[in-house]
């Protein structure tokens, strides 16, 4: 049973896993943030019981590390002697072949069991400040074991992720994680920073509605997590770049040439498309 939690990086993921621990369960709570301040908010704010230091990860049952990638690698190779003997410790990073592969050799015999974790939740905002404890309100968390991690370990984990709020466990490898994240979050990313990159963009006001917010929205981001997670999957983001600027190529191309019968054929496979995915949702 998970008693004490240690949490590792209390920026916008990390603060909200430790503030809906705080909410919804009755655990220990153990704090870390390489910002003194924010940590000393979170004392103060009674999110968190105490600074996790090194001497207090073997009192973890559990230990949430929410750092950028080569920052979690290296904070879990660092302290990989002081986790609990039989505890969990899991990653949020949003890439995780560049996370849970070199960790896999680190953490052999180490006598705790890594998870790489990606809770698939968070808002257009970063930092501490904007965590919420309700974040994780229908979430799914993504889950990448490594084989012959035991069973009993990933149920544990979820038993406890689902009292935070999350609604679905998806398991997954590295490789099957990075390939669909690529689709169905970086390339949103790159979208939307491309569009506010248009000459018209500051010339929105009065002539958008839900469209522009929609397409805008995540442009809002933190550009230091964003170049790294860009950068340690860019072979997979690289290509749905491309297999969009393909798709658009072919609009434009049949716009250009006032071809009505090819674009109605194109907008209709796109809303066939669209009703088939959102039936899976």
């Amino acid at each position: 049973m998970i008693k004490t939690v240690g949490v590792v990086g209390l920026g916008l993921i990390g603060g909200s896993m430790a503030k809906a621990i705080r909410a919804y369960t009755d655990c220990a709570l153990l704090g870390y943030d390489t910002d003194g301040a924010v940590l000393s908010r979170a004392l103060d704010e009674s999110v968190v019981d105490a600074a996790l230091t090194a001497d207090r990860l073997p009192e973890c049952d559990l230990v949430i590390i929410a750092l950028y990638p080569q920052a979690t690698v290296a904070y879990v190779t660092e302290y990989r002697e002081h986790f609990r003997k039989g505890g969990l410790v899991m990653d949020c990073g949003g890439v995780k072949g560049v996370v849970c592969e070199p960790l896999e050799a680190v953490v052999k015999d180490a006598g705790f069991h890594f998870i790489g974790g990606h809770p698939m939740a968070g808002i257009e905002r970063s930092g501490y400040a904007f965590s919420l404890p309700e974040m994780f309100q229908g979430a799914s968390l993504i889950v990448t074991p490594y084989p012959g991690t035991p069973e009993d370990c990933v149920s544990e984990l979820w038993q406890f992720m689902s009292r935070l709020g999350f609604a679905r466990l998806t398991p997954s490898t590295p490789t099957q994680h990075d390939h669909i994240i690529a689709y169905t979050s970086q390339l949103a990313h790159v979208v939307s920073c491309a569009y506010v990159g248009s000459p018209s963009a500051p010339n929105f006001e009065g002539y958008s509605a839900g469209s522009f917010k929609d397409m805008t929205r995540v442009a809002k981001l933190n550009e230091d997590m964003w170049t790294e997670l860009f950068l340690e999957n860019k072979d997979a983001l690289v290509r749905e770049i491309d297999t969009l600027v393909e798709e658009l190529a072919a609009f434009a191309y049949t716009i250009r040439r006032g071809d009505r019968e090819n674009l109605h054929r194109m907008l209709q496979r796109a809303r066939i498309i669209k009703e088939t995915i959102d039936k899976d949702c």
